[in-house]
């Protein structure tokens, strides 16, 4: 028999952890290497609601598996010593658990890599840790174009918008990766399971505020919260403030639901805790100009439904962005991006601050690529 591998956290064993190991185990002996309670810590910045012996327990009880451990290392590749020592023929994981690092390491170690679809055993309901732990439904955030328009020094060479999408947490994305996750931990202080009933620009107000008390030294961008607060695709237009001067929303269904079917995020990694992408910046007025315009073309091609402009509009966006701030940016994105553009109309990266997700749009979908859902007005 081969020997097949995967690894994770499974807090909360349900029926889709099962349906994985059963997929998995029809390729070989399944052997499963269990996120620690620190590394889980680490990357999704909350605690189990299992700890590493419970879910160790559950894990080595069901009959698929033919062993189980707690990793020893951290990160995303927590297994390294372990996968040295097992050897296995096949590393098999989901797509959300998909990283460029693993397919890598397996081409590296001459190991077979296949990715899983999610698919639910039989009859039953798809699940997912993040749905069933039901405690939080504060959305995440994804800038589409004109990113870092919402600070001042950018705005102030030239204004421009800043396109937001409002993300449903069917995900639990990794901490620091764009996602806005930093602004989400303090909504989730504010407001701990979902944003309040009232007007979305003072409810953001409020958040923003609340992250960037008086003295702070960095100052997170508005889009953040506006992003994370207000539904649907947001325009948000800045002029050398910190806070947009106007902001324009659709919550057309339509163009909602033809955003979503021409999305996909492939994985990369969280930054790292040293990582500085204000360094060796390149701010000028024609670059801010630059992304103000692939800002405004984004908007337009999203409303007329256009995915190529959109998705050349996003490219723009793109490369504007990181001519002004190269740290962005690094030779294994770009190795990512490569792999994965020609499948593509365009593409960027989560956020501003570099790493995390790449996001793609077309109209064919992006092998091992996730999609996302908007969230709408309620």
């Amino acid at each position: 028999m081969k020997k097949v591998f995967v690894s994770g956290c499974y807090d909360m064993l349900h029926s889709g952890h099962v349906a994985f190991f059963e997929e998995a185990a029809m390729h070989g002996d399944l052997y499963v290497g269990i996120g620690s309670d620190k590394t889980l810590l680490e990357l999704k910045a909350r605690r189990p609601v299992n700890n590493e012996q419970e879910r160790l327990y559950m894990v080595k009880a069901l009959k698929s598996v033919k062993d189980a451990w707690i990793n020893s290392g951290g990160g995303l590749i927590d297994f390294m010593e372990e996968i040295k020592q097992l050897k296995p023929d096949i590393f098999f994981v989901n797509s959300d658990g998909h990283s460029s690092l693993k397919e890598q390491l397996c081409k590296d170690l001459g190991m077979e890599y296949i990715v899983s679809k999610r698919v639910p055993h039989g009859n039953l309901p798809a699940r997912s840790t993040t749905a069933l732990r039901g405690d939080c439904r504060i959305p995440y955030r994804i800038d589409l174009a004109g990113g870092w328009l919402d600070q001042p020094n950018v705005s102030s060479l030239y204004p421009g918008p800043v396109l937001t999408i409002s993300i449903e947490p069917d995900y639990d994305f990794n901490d620091r990766s764009g996602m806005s996750t930093s602004s989400r931990k303090k909504a989730i202080e504010l407001w701990q399971v979902d944003i309040p009933v009232g007007d979305k620009e003072k409810l953001a107000r409020t958040l923003f505020c609340f992250e960037n008390p008086p003295g702070t030294k960095y100052v997170s961008g508005s889009q953040d919260s506006l992003g994370i607060v207000m539904p649907g695709l947001n325009r948000l237009h800045y002029t050398g403030d910190f806070w947009p001067s106007e902001i324009e929303t659709i919550l057309d269904n339509n163009i909602l639901r033809w955003l979503e079917e021409r999305l996909w995020l492939v994985p990369l990694y969280p930054r790292y805790s040293d990582y500085d992408v204000l360094a060796d910046t390149n701010l000028t007025a024609e670059g801010a100009k630059k992304l103000s315009d692939a800002a405004n073309d984004c908007w337009q091609a999203i409303q007329e439904k256009n995915i190529l402009k959109f998705g050349e509009a996003m490219r723009q966006s793109f490369e504007a962005q990181i001519a002004m701030y190269p740290n962005m940016i690094s030779d294994n994105i770009f190795e990512v991006l490569d792999k994965y553009k020609k499948m593509a109309n365009g593409w960027k990266l989560s956020g501003a601050g570099g790493g995390g997700y790449l996001i793609f749009s077309g109209e064919t979908p992006i092998e091992n690529g996730i999609q996302i859902r908007i969230r709408r007005n309620e």
